[in-house]
């Protein structure tokens, strides 16, 4: 699904929770990939508020702790 039609569509309306991604950018992305994404999101659903940064389900075990690490740094720089 594309979040920022999501936002457009229905962030009046909705909160957005996730839309970090498990199956690639944390699993498998660089650090800077992980925070790329998380400014992605932050700007894309939390203008105007109403978006919970966090992983898209579960944090999977095979996810580097630097990528857990870096995307909750990111999201700590931005509030």
């Amino acid at each position: 699904m594309n979040p920022a039609e999501l936002k457009r569509r229905f962030g009046d309306k909705l909160s957005f929770h996730g839309a970090i991604d498990i199956q690639q950018t944390l699993p498998y992305g660089k650090p800077e990939d992980v925070r790329a994404e998380v400014r992605s999101r932050i700007k894309m659903l939390g203008r105007g508020g109403g978006y919970i940064l966090c992983s898209t389900h579960n944090i999977q075990p095979d996810t580097p702790i630097e990528n857990i690490l870096a995307m909750y740094d990111e999201a700590k720089k931005a509030s």
